[in-house]
């Protein structure tokens, strides 16, 4: 069972029965007396609707039709135990090729349907409530008319509970000899959509889609007490498939007032006796502590961190929680979740494109973590990927900027909750095939079923293929292929700046070996292609636009990157991959442990790393010098402040001594700076000279990305290039100062990726 956080969603995996006249207990059909909840319950329920000529008894197959009748009287009285209400209407409407003939009214009062003479058509009515209009159904055989309540074939039973507490049940029945099954909305603001497709051999339809849309609509009257967005949250079901699909749109109409949106996410809250194990990666899976065992615990640095003192499960006891320790980049966030022992269920959020998501396909992000809850998107929620978040990035890459009536609208998702099981006990085998089915969702996009017109399908994209190569003629005269880049569209704008996008939609891929690149799959739109590429520093964009129509298939051709260069290499520190990961990363304190995290290739997720900075340079701070010093050895991953008391830090000043030989006073040297993640922080750069009152060079105060703090080992990325007059300069042995001059906090700081001294190009 599983309850989301902002917008509840329950799901009950068990079939449930009952007798004529009974209604399911609110506990079975998921109501809760909470406000501002949406319920949705997956069980079976058989209602108490019937004629009185007919059994029952379930049919074998729900979808099949017989001929029979029901007085609307009968009909009227069960809306009404479900609804409340007795305003019913009957107004045929026929889908596909259900024929009108078929159906006849005999009496004013009853309601007939009857098998089609062929044996392969069956008649369907859609008895109505007043109520939101059905806006949308495949091939347009449904198309703005007033309908709440309806029959399809699929047995099932919804509810849904609105923002103002008012139930909205939508019923499903199969009753032999009465009527095709029943589905009943009556909430004005919600929607529902879907289709039939004909099975004419089988003699029957089958209802193999269902779209439910919950609508929230802005208008001006509202003023300041609402948003000024529209929101439409929807979930589907695909006859066969075990889980249901969530995707959201947001819309801010030209004219409105300014808006910011920090976060979006739609969260799952699951059962905290049931779901224990965790996985979110093939070396990140463990058993997790329960939210009952975190707020028993001891609260560290900030609230999400945790350490465990009197923990239900004993072996978790004296470790660290803290849910950014299980974040991940985008391009790796596919599928996550947990897995309940008993009985043996696996609750998965699988996320087929990063199209939607803000920030690029190297942007970190939460997942799943202790709750348990896992994270996917995307519900406007403003106290917490998940599309549009500032977590590992600015501010700006948040929606703060939606002003003087910018219209803009977004689809997020659809993202995919698959459910599995199995009757052993071995959490792997459900592991594997929640990452089997990432694959096959992943190969399905974009999907071909969600009904909004502002999902484009697969033949309503286009695609581009091209080549990247690399002009460094300090490295090769040749070109060289741009190896496994990184190659991207995304909205125009500078060099770089997909890194702070969160409006539009990106579209990332790896190139091959040899610079080549295809990216499919695009919606239709106007772009930059943007790439960087490990081993180089910078970022690439080219010149012109790129426009993908509906259809597109567009050859670039080669394309050739000039990577920042102005003489050759002198010394460098580090790895040009924009993060941290190449340098010293220390263990954690003793009592400051994830045991997860022990010889792991990601030890930099263990808490509290900040503070081993002064347990390792308790008085004076690192000196590195090039050719005797080890990065990987010497180099702390992070320039962070020195504690000197139990709250106070203070900031820290780096060395890089170096000897050049023989300085050309007359030229200029280039000191390349590139910046793996910066958290309020400002390096500032002397030459030669630690206590001059105006630095060389100052970044001034940059970031907001937090990495430091949540254990990220990257943020966003930042390159300065920083001209070193000659004169500045000796013959011998040279130092440069980077000062992180803002103290106060454990917290600010930057990682540095990699530091360059390139010399005059002459040399």
């Amino acid at each position: 069972m599983t309850r989301s956080g902002a917008g509840l969603v329950w799901l009950s995996l068990l079939p449930h029965e009952y007798p004529r006249g009974a209604s399911p207990p609110p506990s079975v059909m998921g109501h809760s007396p909470a406000r501002s909840r949406h319920v949705v319950d997956l069980g079976l329920y058989r209602p108490a609707l019937t004629s009185s000529s007919s059994s029952s008894s379930s049919l074998d197959s729900p979808l099949e039709c017989a001929s029979s009748s029901i007085p609307s009287s009968e009909i009227e009285a069960w809306a009404k135990s479900l609804s409340g209400s007795s305003n019913i209407m009957y107004s045929p409407y026929f889908i596909n090729r259900f024929q009108r003939s078929n159906m006849r009214e005999k009496s004013a009062n009853s309601v007939s349907w009857e098998r089609s003479s062929t044996d392969e058509d069956c008649v369907a009515e859609f008895v109505t409530l007043e109520g939101e209009l059905l806006s949308e159904m495949v091939a347009g055989e449904m198309r703005g008319s007033t309908v709440t309540s309806l029959f399809i074939p699929a047995g099932r039973a919804v509810m849904t509970v609105d923002e103002e507490g008012v139930e909205a049940p939508l019923i499903t029945h199969s009753i032999k000899g009465s009527s095709p099954p029943v589905l009943k909305l009556h909430v004005l603001d919600h929607r529902i959509l879907g289709y039939y497709v004909e099975q004419a051999r089988e003699r029957q339809k089958q209802f193999r889609h269902i779209e439910i849309s919950f609508t929230k609509t802005w208008n001006v009257s509202q003023g300041e007490n609402g948003y000024p967005l529209n929101i439409d949250k929807r979930f589907i079901m695909l006859r066969g498939v075990s889980g249901f699909y969530t995707y959201a749109i947001f819309e801010h109409k030209e004219g409105w007032p300014d808006l910011n949106i920090d976060e979006a996410r739609i969260a799952f809250k699951l059962h905290q006796d049931m779901f224990h194990y965790m996985a979110i990666s093939d070396d990140r899976q463990r058993i997790m502590p329960t939210d009952n065992d975190r707020k028993g615990g001891h609260r560290l640095d900030y609230k999400e961190a945790v350490l465990l003192t009197h923990p239900t499960n004993p072996i978790l006891k004296g470790e660290v929680d803290d849910k950014y320790q299980y974040s991940c980049d985008n391009k790796d966030n596919r599928v996550h979740g947990w897995i309940s022992n008993h009985p043996h269920i696996g609750f998965w959020v699988i996320t087929p494109s990063d199209e939607f998501r803000a920030g690029g396909p190297v942007k970190q992000d939460l997942t799943s973590h202790a709750g348990p809850t896992s994270l996917a998107l995307s519900e406007l929620d403003q106290c917490s990927v998940r599309a549009i978040e500032c977590h590992y990035y600015p501010i700006s890459l948040s929606l703060r900027y939606l002003r003087d009536g910018e219209p803009w609208k977004k689809v997020f998702g659809p993202v995919f909750v698959y459910l599995n099981s199995d009757a052993g006990n071995n959490p792997t085998t459900l592991w594997e095939d929640a990452k089997k089915q990432m694959s096959i969702e992943t190969k399905k996009w974009p999907y071909d079923f969600p009904l909004s017109k502002d999902f484009p399908s697969a033949n309503q994209r286009g695609t581009i293929h091209g080549r990247l190569l690399i002009n460094d003629r300090y490295i090769n005269k040749d070109l060289l292929p741009a190896k496994l880049a990184y190659v991207g569209l995304a909205p125009p704008g500078d060099v770089g700046s997909w890194q702070d996008d969160a409006k539009g939609y990106q579209f990332w891929t790896r190139a091959d070996e040899n610079g080549y690149f295809t990216i499919s799959g695009v919606r239709p739109d106007t772009y930059n292609l943007y790439a960087w590429v490990p081993g180089f520093i910078g970022d690439f964009r080219h010149d012109n636009d790129v426009i993908i129509c509906s259809g597109s298939q567009i050859q670039i051709g080669d394309l050739v990157y000039d990577p920042p260069r102005n003489g050759p290499t002198l010394w460098e520190i580090g790895i040009p991959d924009r993060t941290a990961s190449e340098f010293y990363i220390p263990n954690p304190a003793s009592g400051l442990m994830n045991k997860l995290y022990i010889n792991h290739t990601e030890k930099f997720r263990q808490y509290g790393l900040w503070d081993r900075y002064t347990d390792l340079y308790p008085t004076e701070d690192l000196t590195y010098t090039v050719g005797i010093s080890d990065y990987r050895k010497d180099w702390f991953f992070a320039h962070v402040n020195r504690k000197i008391d139990k709250d106070k830090y203070i900031p820290t000043t780096w060395q890089i001594s170096f000897d050049i030989k023989h300085v050309i006073k007359t030229e200029s040297y280039t000191l390349r700076l590139a910046l793996a993640s910066a958290s309020l922080a400002e390096v500032q750069v002397r030459i030669n000279n630690p206590n001059t009152r105006r630095p060389h060079f100052t970044t001034r105060r940059i970031g907001r990305d937090n990495a430091i703090a949540r254990h990220g080992i990257h943020g966003r990325y930042w390159l300065y290039s920083v001209d070193v007059p000659g004169s500045q300069l000796v013959n011998g042995t040279n130092t440069i100062y980077l000062k992180q001059s803002r103290g106060s906090s454990p917290f600010i700081g930057v990682m540095y990726d990699y530091i360059r001294l390139e010399g005059p190009c002459q040399v």
